[in-house]
């Protein structure tokens, strides 16, 4: 395989099962990914389940085009912070840090694809901010971020929520943090990672419930 290239065509539906793909190192010998999409070198836009080992620093660096997180488990920390489980975390282009974590951590991170006109750094802890009701019953949205067509928030299906058929302008992008997800093509339980094309279309719903993020409209180049 081509590791510079990792499901890197944007115009093609992709699923991937991240609990299946093999821990890659990084440059770092206490940081290991498992890579999800990647179009580049080592400062690529890239999707990664990334694991710090308790002790784990990054230098300082600067994020050209951004980066978004989710801590999965454990907690990240940077000279602003601490951010624990279930942390949204958005750091803007042009901004930089320096992350690491004392007793190891588990995050969802997708970097180099923002907007570079989305200026705003967001942090939200998932796990205590308020839902909003959803277009159907059973559904419950927390928006996170927005920048022009982008649109990020987690989203809780309630056992046994479907949804309407939908058409995806500028694609979709679902991780299943929690449950099982399904539609006409699948079923994805936890750790999938699904990403629909721009114009793609399909029908969800959830039989056992589950808890997912969801980035839309970030897909039309």
């Amino acid at each position: 395989m081509n590791h510079l290239m990792v499901n890197a065509d944007l115009s093609q539906r992709c699923v991937v099962d991240s609990n299946t793909e093999a821990w890659q190192p990084s440059p770092s010998a206490l940081l290991h990914r498992r890579v999800l999409e990647r179009n580049g070198a080592e400062l690529a836009r890239a999707t990664s389940i990334v694991r710090y080992d308790a002790g784990a620093k990054f230098h300082s660096h600067e994020h050209t085009l951004g980066e978004e997180i989710l801590v999965l488990d454990g907690t990240l920390s940077d000279e602003f912070g601490d951010y624990g489980p279930g942390t949204y975390l958005k750091n803007p282009s042009g901004s930089s840090h320096s992350p690491f974590s004392d007793d190891g951590c588990t995050l969802f991170l997708k970097l180099r694809h923002l907007s570079p006109d989305d200026k705003e750094r967001v942090v939200v802890d998932t796990r205590q901010s308020p839902w909003l009701q959803g277009m159907v019953d059973g559904l419950m949205v927390m928006p996170l971020s927005e920048c022009g067509t982008s649109h990020t928030a987690m989203v809780r299906w309630a056992p046994g929520t479907y949804f309407n058929p939908h058409r995806h302008y500028g694609g979709e992008e679902i991780y299943v943090v929690e449950g099982v997800f399904s539609d006409e093509h699948g079923r994805y339980a936890q750790g999938s990672w699904i990403r629909s094309p721009h114009l793609s279309h399909h029908k969800p719903f959830s039989v056992e419930g589950c808890l997912i993020l969801v980035k839309t409209g970030h897909l039309l180049e």
